[in-house]
């Protein structure tokens, strides 16, 4: 059974923070989908992971080409993406089912601090997964550094 990370930006932007839990994530062995709302969102977003450090390279596609089901990092808008993922990071409110939850290894959910909208989503989220009884963490990187902050 998996478990939901909610990730609360304050410090660092999502192009900054997302790199490193998909290095995580890739050297957990895991296939990810990386699921947004916007297409237009999601391709500036591809642009900014090839445009990465020098020293990495994360593998990845954005939905819509002729190797989807073979990209170990999948960037979406739609639901059960083609590469058969074992994680889902979810970003600007996406949703994510109970059963996504469930069935993943690991479902993180990263909304950004400085938004209210996005901070009402991600408590929306949080308890709807938690009555639900899926497990979940919340994490905040308010004090510089990534610090745990609750767990249900």
């Amino acid at each position: 059974m998996g478990a939901a990370y909610f990730y609360h930006l304050t410090r660092a932007p999502l192009e900054a923070v997302l790199p490193m839990l998909l290095e995580k994530s890739l050297a957990a062995g895991w296939r990810i989908e990386v699921r947004g709302c916007d297409d237009n969102r999601m391709k500036w977003l591809d642009e900014k992971l090839w445009l990465g450090r020098d020293d990495g390279f994360l593998p990845h596609g954005l939905a819509g080409g002729e190797h989807d089901a073979v990209q170990p990092i999948l960037l979406t808008t739609q639901p059960d993406a083609a590469n058969n993922p074992t994680c889902i990071l979810v970003i600007d409110g996406a949703d994510v089912s109970t059963d996504q939850v469930t069935e993943m290894q690991r479902v993180s959910i990263l909304f950004d601090g400085n938004d209210e909208a996005a901070l009402t989503r991600a408590r929306q989220q949080w308890k709807t997964l938690t009555e639900a009884g899926c497990s979940a963490q919340y994490w905040s990187q308010e004090s510089g550094r990534w610090e745990k902050k609750a767990e249900r």
